[in-house]
C-alpha cells in the first residue's frame, strides 16, 4: 500500500487561458462530450435537455429534449453522426445529427439509466448500465446482449482501448465482459465500493476510485491488486496520461499523480500538485499531449505541466463563477471545454 505524502510541485504564477466562446444551458452540466471529429460539443443538463454546440464557434446546432426527470449520461458514436443519451426516465435514446431527431428509444431495464458508452471497431456497440443491469445494443436499438445482474448498482463502465472488451464496477470489484459471451470472462474482487473506473490506454492496468478514500490498481497480466490510500475524501476523479505511465487522481484539493511504470505505484512517492483550495471535481490528461487539466468545486481550473524531478507546475489558470462539473479536451488537444454548476459551457485555448 502507498500513503500520500507532502511531495509538492513548484508553484509559480500561471498564465491566463484564452476563452474562445461561452454559452449557458438550462441548469447544472451533468455531462459534457466532444465529438470524435471535433465538430460538436454536447452538454447535458441535470434537468434533461441536451444541447449540441458548434465546437469552434459556440452556436447551437441542436437542442434535444433529452429525458424526463433528467439526463444522466451522453456518449458520441465513433463516427460523430449519432449521440446516445440516458436518463432518469429509464430510457436510452439515439439522436441523429443530420435530422436532429431521435431515431430510437429503448428501455434500459431500471428506473434510471446512469451510464452509456460506445465501443470502437467496425460495428460499434452501445453499453448501458441501469441499476444492476448491463446491456449491449446495436446502432438501431436492437438488444445484442443482456448480462446477469450485478450484485449491486453498477457505478461505472468503460470499454478496453483498442479491443472489444467491457469493464464494469459495482460493490465487490471489477468484472470484464465479452460481447460474444453471456458470463463475465474475468473478475477482480475486493470488498468495497468503486465509484469510477479508468482503463490505461495500453490496456495493461485498471484503476478505480473508491468510496473508502482509496485508489485500487490492478495489473491485468497478473491480477495483482495494489492500493493507494490517505486521500481526504472519496475518489471520483481519475485520468491516465497517453503513455499509460502516469495516473492522475483527485480525492481532495490536491492533484495526486502516480508513476505506474515498472512494478506499479505501490511504495512510491507521488507527485502532488497544489494550488486548488476546494475539493477537485475533475482531472483530465490530454489525449496525446503532456498537459493535465484540473477543476474544483469553487470554479478554479489549472493546466499543469508534468516535469518529474524538475518540478511540475501550473502553466495556465482560469477562475469561473460556479463550480466545475466536467472538463473535456478536444480531439486535437488544442482546446478544452468546461461545464459548471450554473449551466455554463466554455471553451478555452492556451494561445
Amino acid at each position: 500500500m502507498s500513503r500520500l505524502n507532502n511531495l509538492s510541485n513548484r508553484f509559480v504564477q500561471p498564465s491566463q487561458l484564452r476563452e474562445n466562446w461561452s454559452a449557458t444551458i438550462s441548469d447544472h452540466v451533468i455531462d459534457l462530450a466532444w465529438s470524435p471529429d471535433g465538430r460538436y460539443i454536447a452538454a447535458a443538463s441535470v434537468h434533461g435537455p441536451v444541447t449540441v454546440f458548434d465546437g469552434h464557434r459556440g452556436g447551437v446546432i441542436h437542442a434535444f429534449e433529452g429525458h424526463e426527470f433528467g439526463t444522466m449520461s451522453i456518449a458520441w458514436h465513433p463516427d460523430s453522426k449519432m449521440l446516445a443519451s440516458a436518463g432518469q426516465d429509464g430510457k436510452i435514446r439515439l439522436w441523429d445529427m443530420t435530422s436532429s431527431e431521435v431515431t430510437h428509444s429503448f428501455d434500459g431495464g431500471a428506473a434510471w439509466v446512469e451510464h452509456v458508452a460506445w465501443s470502437g471497431g467496425d460495428k460499434p456497440l452501445l453499453a448501458s448500465a441501469a441499476g444492476r443491469k448491463l446491456k449491449l445494443w446495436n446502432v438501431v436499438g436492437d438488444l445484442v446482449r443482456e448480462y446477469p445482474d450485478h450484485q449491486s448498482t453498477i457505478s461505472g463502465l468503460q470499454w478496453k482501448p483498442h479491443r472489444r472488451q467491457l469493464a464494469s464496477i459495482a460493490y465487490g470489484g471489477v468484472m470484464l465482459w465479452d460481447p460474444q459471451q453471456t458470463e463475465a470472462v474475468r473478475r477482480f474482487e475486493w470488498k468495497g465500493s468503486s465509484l469510477v473506473i479508468a482503463w490505461s490506454p495500453d490496456g495493461k492496468h485498471i484503476a478505480t476510485g473508491d468510496q473508502d478514500s482509496t485508489v485500487h490498481f490492478w495489473i491485468m497480466s497478473t491480477g495483482v491488486d495494489l492500493q493507494m490510500y490517505g486521500y481526504p475524501t472519496k475518489v471520483r476523479e481519475l485520468s491516465w496520461d497517453p503513455t499509460s505511465r502516469y495516473l492522475a487522481t483527485g480525492g481532495g484539493p490536491d492533484v495526486t499523480v502516480w508513476d505506474c511504470s515498472g512494478h506499479g505505484p505501490e511504495g512510491t512517492k507521488p507527485i502532488s500538485l497544489s494550488g486548488h483550495q476546494d475539493f477537485l471535481s475533475v482531472v483530465r490528461f490530454q489525449h496525446r499531449g503532456k498537459l493535465l487539466a484540473s477543476g474544483d468545486a469553487d470554479g478554479l481550473v489549472y493546466v499543469w505541466q508534468l516535469r518529474g524531478s524538475l518540478g511540475s507546475r501550473a502553466v495556465y489558470e482560469v477562475e469561473l463563477t460556479a463550480g466545475v462539473t466536467n472538463l473535456v479536451w478536444s480531439p486535437n488537444d488544442q482546446y478544452f471545454a468546461v461545464g459548471d454548476e450554473a449551466g455554463g459551457v466554455r471553451v478555452f485555448s492556451m494561445s
